[in-house]
C-alpha cells in the first residue's frame, strides 16, 4: 500500500495514526510524501483568499513533480499497489493519486470538508460554492472515502462510499501520559486548551466558564494555547482572571508533554452545525496524554468517547464552570481519571483503523 501526498504528519497527526494503525495490522505501507509546508490555518486562508492561490499552486506543482518521480521509482521496485491512501487535506493530492494509479483503490482521508469549514469560519456565497465543488471533485476521484464521524459520512454524495474511522491519537501522545508528581499533588486544578480559536471550538464558552469558576472560588491553573479569529474576544473575557497563561504557539513535538502536565484537557463547546458533527483531535490527544477530558455532549462525541470523558451541554458556560468546580474535588477527579484511563486503548491507531482494514480486505486491496 502507498501513502501519498503533500501531508505533514507532524502538524496533522491524523495521517500518522492511519499509517501506524495499518502497519500494526500487518499492512506494508510505503510513504511517498513531499510536505507542502503550509499549516492547516494557512491552507484554509489560501482557500478563503483566492488571490493567494497562485502561491499554493506553484508550491503544489513542485511537490507533485517530486511525487511523480517517487511514484515511478516505487512502481519499478514494488509494482502496482493494491491501494493508495491520500492523507488529510488531500483535496488536490487525490487527483494526482487517481492519475498515477488508475487501477488501484484510491482511499481519501476526508477529515475536512473545505466548503463546510469555510462556512464555519464565516465565508459565504461563491467562495463556499467553489470549495464545495472542490469537495465533490476530491470525493469523486476516490474509490473509498474515510471520514471521522457518521455525520460526516452522511454528508458524502454517496455515503456508501465512506467508512468511519475515529481520529485517534498517535503513540507519541501516549508516551507522555504519566502526570508528574507536581501535577498529581498540585493544590489547584490544572486545565489546558489548545486550538485555532475557530467558531466550532467555542473558546468564548471556555473563557466565560473559567472566569465564573474562578469567581466561584475554584482554584484553577489554566493554559490557553493557539491563535485565531475568536482569540481577542477570549482574552477580553478573561482579562483580570488570575491563573491564566497564554501561548500563541507550541511546537508539535512539545505539545504532548505540555498537555500531559495538566489534569484536565478541554475539547470543544460550540453549538454550530460543524461543532455538532465533529470529535476534535484534542479530545483523543487529551485522553492519550493521561488527562481527564471535558467536552460538549454531542452525538458523535457521545458515541466515540462518551463513557470516558466528562460531557457538558454545548454552548453552556455555566455547565462547564460547574464541571470544573466539581473536578476540583479530589474524589471526583480520581473517578474521572479512572473513566478516562478505561478508554485509552480504544483510541490507539490499531483499534481505530480496524474498519478501514476490514473494508480494504473486502475490496481485495490488501
Amino acid at each position: 500500500m502507498i501513502a501519498l501526498g503533500t501531508y505533514d504528519a507532524a502538524r496533522h497527526p491524523r495521517i500518522a495514526v492511519l499509517i501506524a494503525g495499518l502497519r500494526a495490522h500487518g499492512v506494508k505501507v510505503t510513504e511517498l510524501n513531499r510536505p507542502l509546508g503550509f499549516s492547516t490555518a494557512e491552507r484554509v486562508r489560501l482557500l478563503q483568499q483566492p488571490w493567494r492561490l497562485p502561491a499554493l499552486l506553484l508550491r503544489l506543482l513542485r511537490c507533485w513533480a517530486g511525487l511523480v518521480g517517487d511514484a515511478v521509482r516505487q512502481r519499478r521496485a514494488e509494482g502496482r499497489p493494491g491501494a493508495v491512501l491520500v492523507g488529510y487535506l488531500g483535496h488536490f493530492d487525490v487527483i494526482l493519486a487517481r492519475l498515477l494509479y488508475p487501477r488501484s483503490v484510491v482511499v481519501l482521508d476526508h477529515l475536512v470538508f473545505a466548503g463546510d469549514t469555510a462556512t464555519d469560519r464565516g465565508a459565504a456565497g461563491l467562495r463556499v460554492r467553489l470549495l464545495s465543488g472542490l469537495d465533490r471533485l476530491a470525493v469523486a476521484c476516490a474509490d473509498l472515502v474515510v471520514t471521522d464521524t457518521e455525520e460526516h459520512r452522511q454528508m458524502l454524495p454517496e455515503p456508501d462510499k465512506g467508512v468511519v474511522v475515529l481520529v485517534g491519537a498517535p503513540d507519541a501522545w501516549r508516551a507522555t501520559s504519566s502526570p508528574s508528581a507536581e501535577t498529581r499533588e498540585a493544590p489547584t486544578l490544572s486545565v489546558v486548551f489548545f486550538g485555532l480559536y475557530t467558531p466550532l471550538q467555542g473558546a468564548p464558552v471556555i473563557a466565560e466558564a473559567v472566569r465564573d469558576a474562578v469567581a466561584a472560588g475554584a482554584a484553577l491553573r489554566v493554559t490557553m494555547v493557539g491563535t485565531g479569529q475568536e482569540l481577542p474576544r477570549v482574552r477580553e473575557i478573561l482579562a483580570g482572571t488570575p491563573g491564566v497563561t497564554w501561548h500563541d504557539w507550541v511546537e508539535p513535538d512539545l505539545l504532548p508533554g505540555l498537555v500531559a502536565d495538566h489534569q484536565v484537557c478541554l475539547g470543544i463547546f460550540s453549538d454550530t452545525p460543524k461543532g455538532l458533527r465533529v470529535v476534535p483531535n484534542k479530545v483523543y490527544q487529551g485522553l492519550a496524554a493521561g488527562c481527564v477530558v471535558v467536552t460538549s455532549d454531542t452525538p458523535p462525541q457521545r458515541r466515540a468517547v462518551g463513557e470516558n470523558v466528562e460531557l457538558v451541554p454545548a454552548a453552556d458556560p455555566r455547565a462547564l464552570a460547574d464541571a470544573l468546580v466539581g473536578l476540583c474535588a479530589p474524589a471526583a477527579l480520581a473517578a474521572a481519571r479512572v473513566r478516562a484511563a478505561q478508554g485509552r486503548d480504544r483510541i490507539r491507531p490499531q483499534a481505530v483503523t480496524e474498519p478501514l482494514v476490514a473494508e480494504l480486505h473486502r475490496r481485495g486491496a490488501l
